[in-house]
């Protein structure tokens, strides 16, 4: 294991009973009854495919400044779209309360076709007013050496000594670059989420809990499901507590997301399968798995060398999501501190298709969620987006994705009408329609 350089028609019945099912059921689970198996584009997947990012579909195009004075704007709770150049940095502006805490996630996003070295990446950074540093963040590409999206946060911590004060600051968007001469120059394309989170009610404790389950938990062997992913953050699909299924290709990144309320620990588990035909050769760093949290913030990583023969590798244990946990010295530990999406993103390095093959491999993730919920800290106001800590956000149903191997009638079940009850007015429907046909078959049967 070696951890990463920090830087998800029925058949047999008449055409009236299925006419009288789709009319039972409500307008999403009939579409997803009826509709033909979806491609890749419609469950899930980047149409870009490869190492293709899927920016929100929503997020504005803006042209960051090269200084402070031109810097345009950020609202929280939009996303956007820029490009970075190969040398000097971004700017951009933010205005914001003194009891508001910010968090600028940046998520880089360099060709395809990109050759990078493992100390190359970005920075991000909020400035106040007068220059200071409140807090900054990198990401690097890692011994994988490959161009895959990676994501830094900018973050402004109410309360602290630094940056308490209301104002403008300044988010700064800065390209890491190790100065090989391998790696390729141009712009990335970037997308910029910022998250405000309000203060509490009233204050909590200040200090990080020092007792929490931190041993491993018992695998699961749970029935593998497939399930399709998504091809960036905005598009991540839902996983929730079990094993699940999909494949991944060289150079390829996939989003899934996991709802982990107040309370609760999450633990995962990746697989890479083994290789058909002979394998032969290694490579380093080839699969990563990392966390990150609900705006977006990193958490932890594992990598797998891989030899052609199936490998696995799980997350150090995390403890329970609470609002103290910003409060410990372990950033992996700190990072945990609101409910919501956790997002598991898994990249295969492009170079395995020059060992291995062009694939597709076979990945599986084992998602555990433990603990009971909690109702969390009371918020002195809502943050932006509205809904970022909450888990019951969908980001795409477990039940209904075509191509996922479920059914009508799963679809029909998470619906919101009763599984029997259908049955039983489709069966009617079907049994009135056969005794119809017989009637007027009868009917037309010659008397002796």
């Amino acid at each position: 294991m070696i951890r990463r350089w920090r830087t998800a028609a029925w058949r047999g019945i008449g055409a009236t009973a299925a006419l009288a099912l789709t009319a039972l059921l409500p307008t999403s689970a009939a579409c997803a009854a009826s509709a033909a198996p979806a491609s890749a584009e419609s469950s899930g997947v980047s149409a870009n495919g490869g190492s293709g990012y899927a920016f929100a579909p929503d997020a504005r195009t803006v042209t960051g400044a090269t200084g402070t004075t031109d810097a345009v704007p950020l609202e929280p709770g939009t996303t956007y779209r820029s490009t970075l150049p190969d040398k000097g940095g971004l700017y951009f502006r933010l205005e914001l309360a003194a009891d508001t805490t910010s968090y600028v996630p940046v998520t880089a996003v360099p060709p395809s076709t990109a050759t990078v070295s493992a100390s190359d990446g970005i920075e991000v950074s909020i400035e106040d007013a007068n220059g200071t540093a409140c807090d900054y963040d990198s990401a690097r590409f890692g011994a994988g050496l490959s161009p895959r999206p990676v994501t830094a946060v900018g973050r402004r911590d109410a309360g602290r000594a630094l940056c308490q004060d209301a104002g403008t600051y300044y988010v700064v968007v800065e390209r890491l670059v190790s100065g090989s001469r391998t790696t390729t120059p141009g712009s990335w394309d970037l997308e910029i989420a910022p998250v405000t989170e309000p203060a509490l009610v009233k204050a909590g404790a200040t200090t990080a809990p020092e007792a929490w389950n931190s041993a491993s938990p018992e695998p699961l062997t749970a029935e593998p499901r497939r399930r399709t992913a998504g091809a960036g953050f905005a598009t991540a699909r839902t996983l929730d507590q079990g094993v699940w299924q999909t494949d991944i290709t060289p150079g390829q990144t996939l989003y899934y997301a996991v709802p982990v309320d107040w309370g609760q620990q999450l633990h995962a588990t990746v697989d890479l399968g083994s290789t058909s035909g002979e394998a032969h050769g290694y490579v380093s760093a080839a699969l990563n798995l990392s966390l990150y949290n609900p705006v977006r913030g990193y958490v932890d990583d594992v990598s797998l060398g891989y030899d052609g023969t199936q490998k696995s590798s799980s997350l150090e244990p995390l403890p329970p999501v609470a609002y103290a946990n910003r409060y410990a010295v372990s950033g992996a530990e700190s990072s945990v501190r609101f409910a919501g999406a956790y997002y598991l993103v898994v990249h295969l390095t492009g170079q395995t298709a020059d060992t291995f093959g062009k694939g597709p491999y076979g990945v599986t993730l084992h998602v555990r969620v433990d603990g009971t919920p909690n109702s969390g800290p009371a918020y002195a106001g809502s943050p932006v987006p509205k809904g970022v800590f909450d888990v019951s956000s969908d980001r795409g149903s477990l039940g209904t994705a075509a191509g996922d191997g479920d059914t009508a009638m799963r679809a029909l079940a998470v619906g919101g009408i009763g599984t029997g009850t259908a049955l039983l007015l489709v069966l009617g429907v079907w049994t009135l329609t056969a005794r119809r046909a017989q009637i007027r078959a009868n009917a037309q049967k010659p008397t002796a």
